[in-house]
């Protein structure tokens, strides 16, 4: 039997149990989804969103019982009605989704870092990582994410409109990310990783900072991952580029060519926006096959877009192709917005899959949200991506298992017609219809393997 989870616009149906499918003969005319739960590929590391700012403080403009119901509505396990997040980003210094420019090292020219302090973070920031943690089964690992090095650490003395990380500062700002990766531990949060730069290559209105790849490349040789490593910290993990696709393999080939700065990178992290290019995700994972690929962030720009359905789409093809061509996992950006899609510094409003309307005490989860709850709530870390083909493209599919043998696939249908399909999962044959405008997850339990 097949467990079915399905979505599907105009029909109110969200992540909603439907009847479960039994084996059936082949269907002629249907789009056939073949699958080989044999063929294994890449680990999962999982999936989640990024505590910012202005997630916190709209989380906070909420009552206690609606800040507890919308934290499990992303960190509860799937079981107990959550997407089961397990990898999450916070930014470190401000982003454009903080109040205002802001960092941990505020004093002018301390290189020994003195001044150091994260009690801007404690005013909304950690109550929130630290209340998720208390949501889930166990806390979210986080990536950690710079915007920008501290002004005076840069040749512009400006956080926002790019800028470069001054030659003198660059062990400084190396020792920053140690003493905020050891802050933040103390305060009970599994910092999983780092990234080098937040968008290396975009000067930004709001914080950023440009590092060629060649910088990029002896900050982490010379900088970065010694003073990780001699600082006891060997086990957080070095992600580098974190911006677009189009110039992954680019980045790819600068940092990996180098042998100091391969030796401490875990692999790259890419974003969504731009062309979509998703072939460049499987060039670099089939040039360095021993190295990693995470989708670090996406969102919807230009404002929040309110239940439109075409964003959720969005969110679909980005993570079964993601997924496909080689990514570990995937990272949405805010967690929270409010009805404007803010709030943002310099105006830069964004979609986010739980808006928070402050003044009716409500939350509100988007179509986006029950898109990512087919993957996030049935693809659980360390299973492995199979081997899934449909047989035309007005279906867009992945499928992984996890150690026990438990088998999901996402199917999605963006089109404006009902699709039938003949899922050949191993030696078995389930039909199924896929409304349109509709995405599903079909489970195979362990014992049926």
């Amino acid at each position: 039997m097949l467990e079915v989870h399905l979505t599907a616009r105009d029909s109110g149906l969200r992540l909603a149990r439907q009847p479960a499918l039994a084996p059936a003969a082949a269907c002629a005319g249907s789009v056939v989804v073949g699958v080989d739960s044999g063929r294994r590929l890449q680990a999962l590391e999982g999936f989640g969103g990024a505590f910012t700012e202005a997630a916190a403080v709209n989380w906070q403009a909420l009552s206690a019982q609606q800040r507890d119901a919308a934290l499990r509505a992303y960190f509860a396990s799937p079981e107990q009605g959550g997407h089961g997040y397990t990898l999450c980003r916070v930014h470190m210094n401000s982003c454009d989704f903080a109040l205002g420019n802001y960092a941990h090292v505020e004093v002018d020219g301390d290189v020994e870092l003195r001044s150091f302090s994260i009690e801007r973070d404690q005013r909304a920031l950690l109550p929130l990582v630290l209340a998720a943690g208390r949501a889930a089964p166990s806390p979210p690992r986080v990536l950690v994410s710079p915007w920008s090095p501290p002004a005076w650490m840069k040749d512009s003395r400006r956080m926002n409109g790019g800028g470069r990380l001054l030659e003198a500062c660059r062990q400084a700002w190396a020792d920053c990310f140690v003493r905020f990766v050891r802050a933040y531990r103390e305060q009970g949060v599994d910092v999983w990783g780092v990234t080098v730069q937040n968008e290396p290559m975009a000067v930004q209105t709001w914080d950023s900072c440009i590092y060629t790849a060649e910088e990029e490349r002896d900050f982490i040789a010379l900088h970065l991952g010694p003073a990780l490593r001699d600082a006891g910290l060997g086990d957080v993990r070095i992600v580098g580029w974190d911006h677009n696709r189009d110039l992954l393999g680019e980045r790819a080939r600068v940092l990996y060519g180098d042998e100091r700065a391969r030796g401490f990178l875990w692999g790259l992290g890419f974003h969504w926006y731009g062309e979509p290019m998703f072939d460049n995700v499987r060039r670099v994972h089939e040039a360095w096959p021993d190295k990693k690929l995470l989708l670090t962030e996406a969102c919807q720009e230009g404002g929040p877009h309110r239940d439109e359905w075409a964003v959720a789409e969005r969110y679909g093809e980005s993570m079964i192709a993601d997924l496909n061509h080689g990514s570990a996992g995937w990272i949405d950006w805010n967690l929270f917005l409010d009805l404007q899609g803010g709030p943002n510094h310099v105006g830069n409003y964004c979609s986010a899959p739980i808006l928070v309307d402050a003044q009716a005490d409500r939350w509100l989860a988007q179509p986006s949200y029950d898109y990512i709850g087919h993957f996030a709530r049935h693809l659980r870390p360390g299973a492995r991506r199979v081997f899934c083909a449909p047989s035309s493209s007005a279906v867009e599919t992945t499928a992984f298992v996890d150690a026990g043998g438990r088998l999901a696939l996402v199917a999605m249908n963006r089109r404006d017609h009902e699709l039938a399909l003949d899922l050949r999962i191993d030696a078995g044959h389930y039909a199924a219809r896929l409304p349109a405008h509709s995405i599903a997850t079909f489970v195979r339990e362990a014992r049926h393997a």
